[in-house]
């Protein structure tokens, strides 16, 4: 019975977090074509229909229907479901790795993380569409490092002080000397992030980013759909990198300085 329990328990979890990271979705839809975020009921973006609520519930609605608008039978894309599946594996992984709160939700300390995410979301949708990374999203994760100077103290103020600069520095530098190296919104996203991850994470995010994002390029150069010249949006890769940084970022930084 406690083990039934908590198993709703952590499905209400999943359910919550997809349900944040789904209207999330809305907000970096709309966000670049100037629309509301708030007016409006939630339609299909082929045929206009407004959708019920059993066409918005969150996962579930997508696998249901097929991938398609119950109206003109048109493809949803994926991301729609992708987002959502994050939102819920965000909330999880959250309360398993920063602990529970009121009614077993989530801690102060997995709330923030998990705002952190979100703000990612949005940075990663919106720089794919349309290559900007907007200041008002950086602002918000700089007023979380603020946060976490009293819900993360394990990281201190110098700490976040050389995260800040540890890579947006030599970024800029490198974009100063080498055009199109790297865009002024990524720079100042690795900057608030490194203050409120810290230098050891922020370095790590920084390596994955360039991974994920070198890897693709690479294969897309191969299979010729991208040249040298093409631009390709490094905010999602950084974004994934941030991801695994904020979990578990400084250990990997630890356990590669213990080899050396």
């Amino acid at each position: 019975m406690i083990l039934f329990l908590e198993g709703i328990l952590w499905l209400f979890r999943f359910t919550l977090g997809a349900c944040i990271f789904s209207f999330l979705h809305v907000i970096a839809c709309r966000l670049p074509k100037g629309e509301s975020a708030v007016r409006g009921r939630s339609h299909c973006p082929h045929c206009g229909k407004t959708l019920t609520v059993w066409e918005l519930i969150p996962c579930v609605s997508y696998l249901a229907q097929g991938g398609k608008c119950r109206g003109c039978k048109a493809l949803i894309p994926k991301r729609y479901f992708l987002a959502e599946c994050t939102g819920g594996l965000a909330l999880v992984c959250c309360c398993a790795r920063f602990g529970f709160g009121t009614w077993g939700l989530i801690s102060l300390r997995g709330l923030l993380a998990f705002a952190y995410l979100g703000l990612l979301l949005l940075i990663a949708l919106i720089d794919w569409d349309t290559q900007i990374i907007r200041d008002r999203f950086q602002v918000c994760i700089g007023l979380l490092g603020i946060a976490a100077l009293w819900l993360f103290p394990e990281h201190t103020l110098a700490d976040r002080l050389i995260g800040t600069i540890a890579v947006s520095l030599p970024m800029l530098i490198l974009a100063l000397l080498v055009e199109g190296a790297f865009g002024g919104g990524d720079i100042k996203l690795m900057a608030v992030s490194g203050f409120f991850l810290g230098w050891k994470s922020i370095v790590a995010a920084m390596f994955l980013g360039l991974l994920l994002g070198g890897t693709l390029a690479l294969w897309l150069m191969a299979r010729k759909k991208l040249n040298r010249r093409d631009h390709m949006a490094f905010g999602p890769f950084l974004a994934l990198g941030l991801t695994a940084a904020l979990f578990y970022g400084d250990q990997m930084v630890s356990w590669y300085l213990s080899i050396l």
